[in-house]
């Protein structure tokens, strides 16, 4: 009888194994047909921010590619102002079949960390495709003042108060700025504008003093002399920008900020649609128009999976809620 009881759990595993084989080829059959089948139709591509800045840059870099990759046409949808709120609450709520996709940047954590009720959770109101890159800030000065260092310009900011201007309340720019003001010890009064560009243009203009701005808005103005480039914001210099030191080696010791960006689609967005996304994504990312593209921007490609791209917010989120707590700032 022992034998016959082993004779029949064996064929028992058997016929697990097999049930599991088959379970998983008709699991990889149903994923490749929904491949196959997306997208149908032309998928809308959020952009939440006005057209002239890094994050709109980004994805009419990359919107064109996954139309030639895909078959068909991804159209950016510029949603900008409320320093991104618009698209991410339009993210949370459309339908979950992968023709709405969105660009989310540093003020996607921002905003939801400085506001006591947010709209939207960067956590669970979308699903993560990847986080294309992410970049240094630059801050970046009005040329006619008469500073030529970082250092000069706080000396300048504790004899008066000076204003800065920022793409949004909540954006990278806004809460660099105020994190600033704090470590630095000045005093610099904050001004909102309807995305990158304008703030760049008031700096231009002399209407506010600086900046913190992704190199993409700045970087060609600071080389024909038009600002003044005084520090980045990351740790270390950054490697295609070697010649501008950092914040922290200006004398504000231990500053860092980075200006990331990424690719969500809607909450409950099928597998096979987000392992598409994610594909080609990473093909997208591998041409060499891009990376050069990218790179010469002084960008850092990251190219991450959908599960560290979805850890990465919610650490992002936790980061930019200590620092509402030391700054004190709030969207409402």
């Amino acid at each position: 009888m022992p034998g016959i009881a082993l004779r029949y759990t064996h064929h028992q595993q058997l016929r697990s194994i097999v049930t599991s084989l088959a379970l998983a080829l008709s699991q990889s059959l149903a994923l490749a047909a929904g491949d196959a089948a997306y997208p149908s139709r032309p998928v809308r591509f959020l952009v939440p921010a006005p057209p002239g800045g890094t994050v709109d840059m980004t994805a009419r870099l990359l919107g064109p590619r996954f139309t030639e990759q895909m078959g068909k046409p991804f159209v950016v949808d510029n949603r900008g102002g409320a320093g991104g709120v618009i698209a991410a609450e339009m993210i949370a709520a459309a339908k979950p079949d992968g023709h709405t996709i969105s660009m989310v940047y540093t003020s996607y954590t921002t905003n939801a960390a400085m506001r006591t009720q947010s709209s939207y959770s960067p956590v669970t109101d979308n699903t993560a495709i990847t986080q294309v890159s992410w970049s240094p800030l630059v801050l970046a000065a009005h040329n006619g003042l008469p500073v030529k260092t970082l250092p000069e310009l706080i000396q300048l900011a504790k004899s008066k108060t000076i204003l800065y201007g920022s793409a949004g309340n909540g954006s990278g720019g806004h809460m660099s700025g105020a994190l600033f003001t704090i470590m630095a010890g000045i005093s610099a009064t904050h001004v909102p504008y309807k995305g990158a560009a304008l703030a760049t243009s008031e700096v231009l203009s002399g209407q506010v003093a600086f900046q913190f701005a992704g190199p993409i808005t700045v970087l060609s103005l600071g080389r024909a002399n038009k600002l003044k480039l005084l520090a980045v914001t990351s740790l270390k210099r950054a490697s295609h920008l070697p010649e501008i030191p950092t914040v922290d080696e200006s004398g504000v010791t231990g500053f860092e900020v980075i200006n990331w960006f990424g690719i969500v689609a809607p909450p409950l967005t099928p597998k096979f649609i987000t392992h598409r996304l994610h594909r080609e994504a990473q093909t997208a990312l591998a041409r060499t128009e891009v990376r050069t593209r990218l790179i010469n921007e002084a960008a850092e490609i990251t190219a991450s999976t959908p599960a560290e791209f979805q850890i990465f917010l919610k650490q992002d989120l936790q980061k930019w809620a200590r620092i509402v707590q030391l700054t004190g700032i709030r969207a409402e």
